[in-house]
């Protein structure tokens, strides 16, 4: 059988030019991972400026830029994702057969973690309070459920919490929660809402949205009234916290996560307009990079959540 060390090994070698240096690509996915040369030098025991030479040295063997150099930080190019696709599994392998030392694996490594915006504020990052008070590091980013898993695909995030189970089968996912969605408005608009057909009580009052396209709510009529949603968005905002505040504040109605305005709806700021037999889910799935357990904290952040999820 072969050994493991030497099959990983050929696989990075199969992948890049022969003059790759493993050190060069070493620091590179340092620098991917944690998003800054500061921020890669003492996961890597190197000087800032060790780390900026060494980048700029497998960029002229690539012949292209892998990082756009920002005011705070640096931004990967397409190069760069493709190749920390290529590169981050034979690394974790390589690292992990060294016996989990060094920047790439271990508990030097912070945990890269990736979900929905609000999601991560009033679910998760809480439910992690305690593994950070015990030394975990995370570095946390937020987005759109593909735009995340295309970028845990070429190695940039370990873990991502997606509204959606990914396609295909290259990425191990696990069901996480089920997320239930309400209609909600303020007092003041439920008032005048009040009727037997909240459908046509709703015509006119706004609607609030996070989309232009009213994916949540045209989801929330397909299902809950079984017909179409034929109104149009009063206001359209990219973010389901700005969705909640326009609408505490008077603005209209939307349907929103329960976990986001439940604390409303407790205090009475926000009113539920319909309570169905069986309210809409939408079922949050937890996805891996493969490869991550090479670092110990990313299997606690896991467990973590799943267990955590169970009270959700």
């Amino acid at each position: 059988m072969q050994n493991p060390a030497v099959g990983a090994a050929e696989s990075l070698g199969r992948q890049l030019p022969s003059h790759a240096d493993l050190n060069l690509l070493r620091t590179f996915l340092a620098v991917y991972r944690s998003g800054s040369f500061t921020a890669a030098a003492p996961l890597l025991g190197l000087s800032q400026p060790t780390v900026t030479a060494q980048i700029r040295s497998l960029e002229q063997q690539t012949g292209r830029e892998l990082f756009t150099r920002l005011p705070r930080g640096v931004e990967p190019t397409p190069l760069a994702d493709e190749l920390a696709g290529q590169v981050a599994e034979p690394l974790d392998a390589l690292a992990s057969l060294e016996g989990g030392s060094g920047p790439l694996a271990g508990r030097t490594a912070p945990v890269h973690l990736a979900g929905p915006s609000e999601l991560l504020c009033v679910r998760v990052l809480p439910a992690l309070v305690p593994l950070i008070a015990d030394g975990v590091r995370l570095r946390v980013a937020q987005g759109l459920p593909e735009p995340l898993l295309e970028e845990l695909r070429s190695g940039r995030h370990d873990l991502v919490i997606a509204t959606r189970r990914p396609r295909g089968g290259s990425l191990a996912s696990t069901p996480l929660a089920d997320e239930e969605y309400v209609l909600v408005a303020s007092p003041g608009w439920a008032e005048r809402a009040a009727g037997d057909d909240v459908c046509t009580a709703l015509r006119e009052v706004p609607l609030v949205t996070y989309a232009a396209d009213l994916p949540i709510v045209r989801r929330y009529w397909r299902t809950v009234f079984g017909r179409q949603l034929t109104a149009r968005a009063a206001v359209s905002v990219p973010n389901l916290y700005a969705v909640l505040s326009a609408v505490n504040a008077g603005a209209g109605y939307s349907v929103l996560p329960r976990s986001l305005c439940q604390e409303y709806l407790d205090s009475g700021r926000l009113v539920r307009l319909h309570e169905p037999e069986e309210p809409p889910l939408n079922t949050l799935f937890l996805v891996q990079r493969p490869g991550s357990d090479t670092n110990p904290d990313v299997a606690r952040v896991r467990e973590h959540l799943r267990a955590a999820a169970r009270g959700w």
